[in-house]
């Protein structure tokens, strides 16, 4: 079974920053994709970014310049650096591991951007 425990949101005014990390446990293969996907309130969850186990890497076009994600294979670990947040960027950000064909969800964790 797959865990994911993600950690780093809260509160932030815009033009700040956050960092998020999302840690996997369980039977993790070698080869799969993590990534951060939001939701805002009364909006579908969409992408935000992620990563595959070679680096290669994929962004909202919202996020570009603004979001880096990075990961370590070694810790089963993805990160979202998050700068020049917005307002626009407030939603439940959920980790998402592609692992062997199957999805795998976070609980989620907070983002509010707010004066």
């Amino acid at each position: 079974q797959v865990q994911l425990v993600e950690s780093g949101g809260g509160l932030v005014q815009p033009g700040g920053s956050l960092r998020l990390s999302c840690a996997a446990s369980g039977s993790i293969f070698s080869i799969n994709t993590m990534g951060w996907y939001r939701q805002a309130p009364g909006e579908q969850r969409t992408l935000v970014a992620k990563i595959d186990n070679n680096g290669y890497t994929n962004y909202a076009g919202s996020v570009k310049g603004r979001f880096t994600i990075s990961r370590d294979n070694t810790k089963n670990t993805v990160y979202l650096q998050m700068n020049i947040l917005v307002p626009e960027d407030t939603a439940l950000y959920y980790c998402n591991l592609w692992n062997s064909g199957e999805d795998y969800w976070g609980k989620g964790t907070l983002v509010t951007v707010s004066s």
